[in-house]
């Protein structure tokens, strides 16, 4: 529900073409990345349980991985220390042997990968599962602030780098450390001169990866804001793009996206440039070291210290224990932008909800309609009051008109009266009773309401007419399509009731979308109704349906009108003129019009060239 231009919530970010808002501010300083991490194996839950098969599979392969060196090393002897030639039989031996090593390491490295991608599946859709439902527990304000955009960036870009960071890290990270602890322990088996030699490079690995993981970091967290900022662009100017060519704006809104785009581009261009340097760096510190070793096996080789296999071996091993290093680092990166996404998740999570029913709370059953305002303040920013000591009472049945300028205040009652917002002072009765005594879902399934930007969901007639009550029956839609004045206009469609509505109902009029809305709220049979604006944006003769069927849904039931067209609330019982927060006028429409106060210069103003016309 939209509010008076007035009254934004704190820090409200600038308007832009399509109706949205866009956020703006300072980025959001990082989680710690060890609490992400440790936050995020929460969401394993069960799955630990295929986390140790999958270690089982990892410890096995990173035998066959350590036997494989090995297994060279006694070739090549077997091929070079027999004074008599070639030991044919044990080469064959080793070569059968190593063959079927490499053959186990594929079949268990595809179902090291196999399982791990349902992990992978399982752990995200848990992750989404739980940010999607923090959303619906949000409070309204927390969606003011934000560009829907921004919010659909973090269930689908962040998690699905959370997705890859799982399923490509967590089996290399375990398998890399396995390869690396038994490389090193057969590499002083070997030689330990060799080893000290090798290890010669490791301090400078390190030393590498911490410089580039400190600036990359910060980089990958930057790139997820942008991407989300520039998700935010293109979902606003896509929703309001009738608005951009209106006011031929096209040539702004690209710049804009050319600016937002460029950002994302400079940031996201370091970050790989940073993490680029890595790799290479990293060979070239590797192939310094494996000249070490040669240059230091050959003299060990010439001495008779070492035999050629056994340097053969080794420098199997060296690779072996530098490669996963090198995983390693590469790995460190994609945990980079997976831990930034899972941080900018947890962010969403840990927001606050709207605030918990009190523990007294009770369920409101049968409500009948009875609404009483008593001294009630209110303020989006507890520095600026929108509303000010309002007191007004509404009888069960009643229909109560709220009119006056932008901004005065309208649209903050109903927020107020459906607890979107909770009152900074006084108190608001539903039935004799503090509307804080009844708990959310009860009080909100008592109301229903038309507004005049219809939303409709993609799906079918009956399914959006079903939206008000799932349990419905068709001939109970049907009903309520008659009762609305929808059902002649739904006849007339290929498939009626089956017709498959576009986003938004794009592929009806608005004043279709409107009777559909209407045909919805009948169903849902509420005890109250709030009408806000509901037919500001039709033509005269649709107004003249909408108007039956808004007659017919009012029947009987409390409603609450907001309204700039003063014709259409003429039969109101009450209408209150509500200016800076204050009611300034209350009374029915006659009344109004005998004081002659503000309401009877509204009336007048708009319609003096109507009543003119009728005159002559």
């Amino acid at each position: 529900m939209s509010k008076e231009t007035s009254n934004n919530p704190p820090t409200p970010p600038p308007l832009r073409p399509g109706g949205a808002h866009r956020l703006r501010g300072p980025v959001v300083k990082p989680k710690n990345f060890k609490g992400t991490l440790k936050r995020l194996w929460h969401y394993f839950g069960n799955e630990r349980k295929m986390l140790a098969l999958i270690f089982f599979f990892i410890v096995i392969d990173a035998g066959l991985m350590l036997l494989a060196p090995f297994l060279i090393g006694k070739a090549v002897d077997a091929m070079s220390l027999n004074p008599n030639g070639v030991q044919f039989h044990l080469l064959e031996i080793f070569i059968i042997v190593l063959i079927c090593a490499y053959a186990a390491d594929a079949v268990l490295t595809f179902l090291q990968g196999w399982l791990m991608a349902g992990v992978a599946g399982r752990v995200v859709k848990r992750l989404r599962d739980a940010l999607f439902t923090k959303l619906q527990k949000m409070p309204v304000s927390f969606f003011d602030s934000r560009t829907h955009g921004e919010l659909m960036s973090r269930l689908s870009n962040d998690i699905d780098n959370v997705s890859n960071t799982i399923s490509q890290s967590t089996t290399q990270l375990m398998s890399g450390v396995m390869v690396i602890a038994g490389s090193l322990i057969m590499m002083l088996i070997i030689s330990p001169v060799l080893t000290l030699a090798s290890l010669i490079t490791v301090p400078l690995v390190f030393l590498l990866t911490r410089t580039i993981a400190k600036r990359t970091s910060v980089l990958f967290k930057n790139q997820q804001v942008e991407l989300g900022k520039l998700n935010g662009h293109i979902e606003e100017t896509i929703s309001g793009i009738e608005v951009v060519k209106a006011f031929n704006h096209e040539d702004m809104v690209i710049d804009e996206f050319n600016t937002v785009n460029s950002k994302l581009r400079e940031v996201g261009l370091k970050a790989q440039i940073w993490s680029g340097f890595l790799m290479p760096i990293m060979n070239v510190i590797n192939n310094l070291g494996f000249a070490i070793v040669a240059v230091i096996g050959g003299i060990l080789a010439v001495k008779s210290l070492i035999t050629v296999g056994a340097i053969a071996s080794f420098i199997t091993y060296s690779r072996q224990f530098v490669r996963p290093l090198n995983d390693l680092a590469n790995i460190f990166n994609i945990l980079q932008s997976g831990v930034a996404g899972a941080e900018r998740v947890f962010e969403i999570i840990d927001e606050q909800e709207e605030p918990k029913d009190r523990p007294e709370a009770i369920a409101l059953e049968n409500p009948k309609g009875h609404v009483v305002f008593e001294n009630v303040s209110f303020g989006y920013r507890p520095d600026v009051l929108i509303l000010k000591n309002v007191s007004f009472e509404a009888d069960i049945g009643s229909s109560t008109a709220l009119v006056g300028p932008t901004g005065a205040g309208k649209t903050t009652i109903v927020n107020l009266l459906t607890r979107f917002y909770d009152v900074t002072e006084g108190r608001i009765l539903l039935d004799d009773r503090d509307i804080r005594e009844y708990t959310r879902d009860s009080l909100r399934k008592c109301f229903g309401f038309v507004l005049q930007d219809t939303y409709l969901f993609t799906g079918t007639i009956k399914e959006n007419i079903k939206y008000g009550n799932p349990e419905a029956s068709d001939r109970e839609v049907e009903q309520a399509a008659k009762m609305a004045n929808a059902d002649g206009f739904i006849k007339r469609l290929p498939n009626q009731y089956e017709t498959i509505l576009s986003e938004n109902g794009g592929n009806l009029s608005q004043g279709q979308r409107q009777l559909l809305a209407i045909a919805r709220v009948i169903l849902a049979r509420p005890a109250l109704l709030i009408l806000d604006e509901a037919t500001s944006s039709i033509d005269t003769r649709t107004e003249l349906h909408i108007q039956e069927a808004l007659l017919t849904l009012m029947a009987e039931r409390t409603s609450f009108i907001i309204a700039h067209r003063l014709n259409t609330i003429r039969d109101a019982d009450a209408i209150m003129v509500i200016d800076h927060g204050k009611i300034i006028e209350k009374g029915s429409h006659d009344v109004l019009m005998d004081k002659q106060g503000r309401y009877y210069h509204m009336f007048f103003n708009q319609f003096k060239n109507v009543e003119r016309a009728l005159d002559e």
